[in-house]
């Protein structure tokens, strides 16, 4: 019997969900800043961030 060969890796995207943590932290900074808890929307802007550029993939950290 033949096994099927992945068509492609899973997706594990560590800079985006690294990159989508700060950028997110930093934005929900300042609207929690507006709201009255910097902290707390510092928080949950990281969670959004990391989930939603988790999904998005930056691209290669090499162009070939």
């Amino acid at each position: 019997m033949e096994r099927k060969q992945p068509s492609r890796k899973p997706s594990r995207n560590g800079r985006g969900l690294f990159l989508g943590a700060v950028v997110g932290a930093i934005v929900g900074f300042f609207i929690g800043r507006g709201a009255g808890n910097p902290v707390f929307g510092a928080l949950l802007g990281a969670v959004v961030g990391a989930a939603l550029l988790y999904r998005v993939n930056p691209g290669p950290w090499k162009r070939r």
